[in-house]
């Protein structure tokens, strides 16, 4: 299955017996209709989660949710069509989800954009849009979720960096630097939050196959070969690895685990040798 949880891996997660706290949550997931997005809305329908999908991409959003019912029929999925850099969308967007479902227990904050374009030809209008993309818009749901995570006096809010964020590539300035916003946005937020009973992490991935990487490669912009040979795990990641590190930092197994950017990168970010 392509973007997607292993058939097995999928069997035992339907099971409910690793993640068995995870069930009913309401899960609110940017970026959910595609990607990585998309398997981490199949790994929580898998463990009996209420689904909440935000995405500017209203066919694509059509096609993720009929895909989640066809596979999970008993599955609760409330869409919104919304792009993240719309602070009013966005709010109206969360105040819709709560109505819904009466709650928000977890915010997976992974729309995103990648930038690669060499610096001095990065015009100001790139620079801007990886900033509202990636910083604005992460803040924007974190603060939303945020408003009713303390009222509830619980939540998970997981924003996505990238090891981007925290070791550095040429061509990349906008990207890395927003990326690193991200993973201190998550750190603040978590040292501000924590008393509220909301834990705050990043996740940071390495390179994954997913639609984004593989218009990179396309456009020349990315050497598939040299980027597997230069991970020490010799392969790129799979979506359904990150989603599954996301039920794992949502659920109450990652309890003590607040303010981190958490790698998954096959080694990527430990191997210094070039």
């Amino acid at each position: 299955m392509t973007d997607s949880l292993s058939a097995d891996m999928l069997a035992r997660l339907a099971q409910g017996k690793t993640f068995q706290d995870l069930a009913n949550k309401v899960v609110f997931i940017t970026g959910a209709g595609s990607g990585i997005g998309l398997a981490m809305a199949r790994a929580f329908a898998a463990c009996e989660a209420r689904l909440a999908l935000l995405d500017m991409d209203a066919s694509g959003l059509d096609r993720a949710v009929a895909s989640l019912r066809a596979e999970f029929p008993a599955a609760q999925v409330h869409a919104c069509v919304a792009g993240v850099t719309d602070e009013a969308a966005v709010n109206e967007a969360f105040s819709a989800v709560h109505a819904a479902f009466g709650r928000i227990d977890v915010l997976l904050n992974n729309a995103g954009i990648s930038m690669n374009v060499p610096t001095l030809s990065l015009t100001g209008e790139h620079w801007r849009k990886a900033m509202d993309v990636n910083v604005n818009g992460v803040f924007y749901c974190a603060q939303a979720a945020g408003r009713y995570m303390s009222e509830q006096g619980s939540g998970v809010i997981l924003n996505m960096s990238s090891m981007y964020g925290l070791v550095a590539a040429p061509e990349r300035a906008a990207y890395c630097t927003s990326k690193a916003a991200v993973a201190m946005l998550t750190k603040v937020l978590a040292i501000e939050w924590g008393k509220l009973g909301i834990r705050v992490n990043a996740i940071a991935p390495g390179y994954v196959k997913t639609a984004l990487v593989d218009d990179l490669v396309k456009a020349g912009r990315m050497d598939l070969d040299a980027l597997t040979k230069r991970t020490p795990i010799g392969r790129m990641g799979e979506p359904h690895e990150i989603a599954t590190l996301a039920l794992f930092l949502a659920s109450e197994h990652a309890s003590f685990i607040n303010g981190h950017a958490v790698v998954a990168d096959g080694g990527w970010s430990a191997y210094s040798y070039i």
